[in-house]
């Protein structure tokens, strides 16, 4: 992130969760109802995840209320913490690069893939960094509803994919792992369709594993499409 746009949002606020759909969730309600950005988000390696958002302190508070509340209704057990004019010297910590982690063969730090709506880019995009740009931004307005399934063990996980896109005509995103045997997949295409397969895909899970949350997102918001796996 730019040194000068860090200077002028000195308010970091962090939710912290259990399990990878509670923190998507919140995240999506959080950026719908306040004006917040996403920053990035981080696997912490104990079955939980780290979203660290942007904005004025009193915006940045009442976001992280409701997302508290919503991570809570999905048994996230969450954790938040507004830091309010936070040192220089501290942002290489908050603001984590890029990170990866061989052992479970993913990425541990997200870093968003495109700008908010609302917040000017400290340098223009030119070329084909623009381009790139703007097809996400095509591909994310095509998407009506994002579906998510949460399971602790694989073989639950994969029976849960396999029934959800066999019931309807959705199409796989991706995995997010976290370890602990913490898996989720994430499903996107109509409304209708993507309800269908995440209640079809959840029913099958409990024979073979452990159903953590399964959540339906509507008109998602760009911070939760710019940070899917």
């Amino acid at each position: 992130m730019n040194f000068v746009l860090k200077r002028n949002l000195r308010t970091i606020g962090i939710l912290e969760t259990a399990g990878y759909t509670p923190a998507m969730v919140a995240l999506d309600a959080m950026e719908k109802g306040f004006q917040i950005r996403v920053l990035q988000s981080e696997l912490n390696d104990m079955l939980g995840i780290c979203i660290k958002i942007l904005g004025d302190v009193d915006q940045v508070e009442l976001a992280l209320k409701t997302g508290v509340e919503i991570a809570d209704s999905l048994n996230g057990s969450a954790v938040s913490k507004c830091l309010n004019r936070c040192d220089d010297l501290a942002y290489p910590v908050l603001d984590a690069p890029s990170e990866y982690n061989p052992l479970i063969q993913q990425d541990v730090v997200h870093q968003p893939r495109s700008p908010s709506p609302n917040q000017t880019s400290p340098v223009k995009p030119t070329g084909n960094q623009s381009k790139k740009q703007g097809a996400l931004q095509v591909a994310t307005d095509q998407i009506a509803a994002l579906g998510f399934i949460e399971t602790q063990g694989f073989t639950a996980v994969f029976e849960a994919i396999d029934t959800a896109c066999k019931s309807a005509n959705v199409e796989v995103v991706g995995k997010e792992k976290l370890g602990g045997g913490f898996v989720t997949v994430v499903i996107k295409g109509d409304v209708a369709a993507v309800k269908t397969a995440v209640a079809s895909g959840s029913e099958r899970v409990e024979a073979l594993g452990k159903l953590i949350a399964a959540h339906v997102v509507t008109r998602p918001s760009e911070a939760v499409l710019s940070l899917l796996p």
